[in-house]
């Protein structure tokens, strides 16, 4: 069965497959299901021509994901290549995903669907949301039903977001 998606605050199902590269993996012999890809920046790096031929020859969908360690610059050139980028999560407690999903939609400018992964629960979704997120892969042993409240668990925000870019006073005076 499918993991099961929050996007845009809806339940859905998860048809990508994210392709692991593991220490000593060799980026550019890693191996590459059929269907729509999530890919680490070193193999979309070491496999582009590939990837982007799979896409077009076979209509499926293309994806990178970054860790908290790849500077999303090394992407800035490709990034209208990409339906879905993804910031994979390896521990809660490491917040640079936030940063990341920051610099992808103000300074580089993506459009398209930014998916938090990995070790993603409930308590994060709202300020996961505020900086530019839009799609969630809950991590597992978590109810991603349950991770849907989350989007209200605050009536109101003060500060400027991706999610709200006019504070709330601004908002007010208007």
């Amino acid at each position: 069965m499918a993991d099961r998606l929050i996007k845009e605050r809806r339940l859905e199902n998860d048809a990508w497959k994210v392709v692991p590269l593991n220490a000593g993996d060799d980026p550019a012999a890693v191996r590459l299901p059929v269907g729509p890809l999530l890919v680490p920046v070193a193999v979309w790096q070491a496999r582009k021509a590939c990837l982007i031929a799979c896409e077009y020859e076979h209509g499926w969908p293309l994806g990178v994901w970054l860790d908290p360690s790849d500077d999303p610059a090394a992407i800035a050139a490709d990034i209208d290549d990409f339906t879905v980028i993804g910031v994979h999560f390896p521990k809660f407690t490491d917040g640079r995903g936030y940063s990341i999903a920051r610099l992808l939609r103000e300074r580089y400018g993506y459009k398209g669907e930014l998916r938090a992964f990995g070790d993603v629960g409930r308590d994060q979704l709202f300020l996961l949301n505020r900086v530019g997120f839009d799609s969630f892969l809950i991590g597992p042993g978590r109810n991603a039903e349950d991770a849907l409240a989350a989007f209200d668990d605050f009536p109101e925000v003060y500060q400027a977001g991706a999610d709200l870019p006019i504070p709330l006073f601004r908002r007010r005076a208007a």
